[in-house]
């Protein structure tokens, strides 16, 4: 057991003087042999461990990101599979493989189109080819769907796991990734941009793209497989929709095999807090963020009586004493031939939504209703919505840091 720890311990000295001699400019070749040679027979869950102890002892991430490129250098030359998570990524609607038909038409893309464009715009650039090569970055850029679902949906399963550096690092390699694309994008619209710079830039955004595509395939998908249970993978799998796809979409609907008590524990209510599709909160929880809301909330059933009103920023007077009272008389008589006219345009179906807007002193009061609705489109009651926009008016420029 001494040994074993020895290594590890002597594997993550190696890698932090690895890092070391990156950042001082040596090359990936340079310190790909030494790399090869410390991670011979250590599986790739190891490597990111490894990794992810540099980043907890204080590492930057950007400085650990510096070791993604040897990785690649390394594993591309490697005969055996660092995982297989082979059934997974052969299992059509899955979200592996979604992920990895998506990988495969972007590389399709880039060997049969964007890599002909390119070389068209080396020899000769003129605009129509230029053009071409503009929608070939267009269409790279959807990327960025790919690279969200694996952020927004991949990655927090494996930090649940405290599996956290490598998504780290990888997140900040297609954010890269989704820079170099823009940029390529800006400077085929600048005349004044040479050939040569476009060519280059280009192409050490594909070679990214490509390297990112091994990355997946070889250290992600094999990690999460390892780590993720049916129940979550269903769970990606329903959400994906929302966030999109790049090039291809899935090809089927996955379903389980097995239902595992994960599942069975998230579908039983815990006391004490309210489980909705999206998380479950505690009833404290629920009425602080409501109160902290920026706006003014009051909520009348389907019968108009109100039910609800938030306690936060507050714009009209209200008391506890309106709870169970009926809306109509909670407005001025010249008042109430309009509300009504609302809730009925709302109860029938006409509209879902009503906008004022009214200058109150020095404040610029909007005050939005919305007819709220089941998933059969059943009306519930309406909600109301007041804000004082002035200070939203008066917002100029940007604000991009912290303030004193």
């Amino acid at each position: 057991m001494s040994e074993y720890i020895n290594n590890r311990e002597y594997r993550q000295q190696v890698l932090k003087e690895l890092i070391t001699e990156l950042h001082n400019g040596k090359s990936v070749e340079e310190v790909k042999a030494r790399f090869e040679d410390l991670i011979q027979g250590v599986s790739a869950s190891e490597i990111s461990e490894m990794e992810q102890k540099l980043i907890s002892e204080g590492m930057p991430v950007g400085e650990v990101q510096r070791l993604c490129d040897v990785h690649s250098a390394v594993f591309k030359g490697s005969i055996e599979e660092i995982h297989s998570a082979t059934a997974y990524m052969d299992t059509p609607g899955h979200p592996l493989h979604t992920f990895k038909i998506e990988n495969e038409a972007v590389e399709q893309y880039i060997n049969e189109t964007v890599l002909k464009n390119l070389e068209k715009v080396k020899e000769e650039a003129t605009d129509p080819q230029r053009n071409l090569l503009l929608q070939d970055f267009n269409t790279l850029w959807d990327l960025d769907k790919h690279y969200k679902r694996k952020e927004n949906l991949i990655f927090p399963y494996l930090e649940k796991y405290g599996i956290t550096a490598p998504p780290k690092v990888m997140w900040g390699v297609d954010d890269t990734i989704r820079d170099g694309i823009k940029e390529v994008k800006k400077m085929i619209v600048d005349n004044s941009i040479p050939n040569y710079e476009i060519s280059s830039k280009a192409t050490e955004v594909i070679e990214k793209i490509r390297e990112m595509i091994f990355k997946e395939h070889n250290i992600l998908f094999p990690m999460a497989v390892d780590a993720l249970t049916e129940h979550e993978w269903s769970a990606i799998e329903s959400e994906s929709d929302e966030l999109g796809y790049c090039i291809v979409g899935p090809q089927g609907k996955w379903q389980p095999l097995n239902v595992d008590v994960q599942a069975k524990e998230e579908q039983q209510n815990v006391q004490g807090y309210v489980k909705f599709e999206t998380g479950s909160l505690s009833f404290k929880e629920i009425s602080c963020i409501l109160n902290t809301l920026p706006i003014d909330i009051t909520y009348i059933d389907k019968d108009d009586i109100v039910k609800y009103f938030t306690q936060g920023e507050r714009v009209f007077a209200r008391t506890k004493a309106i709870i169970g009272r009926s809306v109509e008389n909670c407005h001025p008589p010249d008042s109430v031939a309009i509300v009504s006219k609302m809730l009925e345009d709302f109860k029938s179906g006409e509209k879902n939504n009503e906008d004022f807007w009214l200058k109150m002193g020095d404040l610029y009061i909007y005050i939005r209703y919305f007819a709220v609705r089941d998933e059969n489109g059943e009306y519930l009651g309406t909600m109301e919505v007041t804000q004082n926009i002035r200070p939203i008016q008066e917002i100029k420029g940007e604000k991009r840091l912290l303030s004193d």
